[in-house]
């Protein structure tokens, strides 16, 4: 479905968001509130994907732009984790009521696990699709050659245009050192409501350790993690959307 965006003023942005009402007969499952990835926005694959679905079963919805991100207002290399973590919760607060079924992309995994330890009475669940917590200190920063790293002195930020679209945008020595004020794998992760991470084995840029290790540090006992032996870090063919409806359509049925 096209994606007409409505916006969100702020003191000193708008945020381009789209938001799906659930029908009667849905309206005690859990909304979905999608996080994209880094670089990404709310027209990405599994965002449209997940619209088209909400909007064909009457399931509640939203998605948004971070700032510096598809129509919302700001330029990306300004932006850091800290500064997205701001926009989602800004969203979450003022845009949705009661618990939500997180469903967070790449670095969107990161963020909605930031919204999930903020506002841990109005999560109902966390899909990650190769969530990517911790990505700029683990993932990252091991992997810049000397070159990158110089770049990085010289110029305060850096590119790697081998790498895939997630990676493939300015990487930025402010964004690298702020992500370090909100890294979440370093200790026992509180988050009592279901979880389930899928993942891909081929993924190259979130190996798939990283999601067991993620499964790992979750202190409830509701954590499922799927490997797709096949699957890459999109997670975006048929067969892997198809995969993620069933994931989300079994997960945060609202209490009666």
């Amino acid at each position: 479905m096209k994606c007409e965006p409505a916006f969100l003023t702020l003191a000193d942005r708008r945020l381009a968001y789209q938001q799906l009402r659930a029908v009667s007969e849905n309206e005690r499952k859990a909304p979905l509130f999608f996080l994209s990835g880094y670089g990404s926005d709310m027209t990405g694959t599994k965002a449209s994907f997940l619209a088209e679905r909400c909007a064909s079963t009457g399931r509640a919805f939203l998605r948004f732009d971070y700032r510096g991100h598809g129509a919302s207002d700001g330029d990306f290399v300004d932006g850091t984790i800290g500064a997205w973590f701001d926009d989602a919760l800004a969203v979450f607060d003022q845009l949705t009521e009661g618990p939500q079924l997180l469903v967070g992309s790449s670095m969107g995994g990161w963020i909605a696990l930031l919204l999930a330890k903020a506002r841990p009475e109005r999560v109902a669940g966390f899909v990650g699709v190769a969530a990517a917590p911790d990505f700029t200190e683990d993932l990252v920063r091991p992997r810049l050659t000397p070159a990158q790293r110089a770049q990085l002195e010289r110029e305060g930020l850096t590119h790697d245009e081998d790498a895939p679209p997630d990676f493939r945008l300015p990487m930025t020595a402010r964004l690298l050192d702020e992500a370090r004020n909100h890294l979440v794998l370093r200790a026992p992760l509180p988050l009592n409501a279901p979880v389930h991470l899928l993942q891909g084995q081929r993924d190259a840029d979130v190996p798939w350790g990283h999601a067991l290790r993620l499964a790992e540090g979750l202190s409830g006992a509701d954590v499922r993690v799927t490997l797709i032996k096949d699957g890459d870090h999109r997670l975006s063919r048929p067969q892997d959307l198809a995969l993620l409806w069933q994931t989300v359509e079994t997960m945060g049925a609202r209490e009666s």
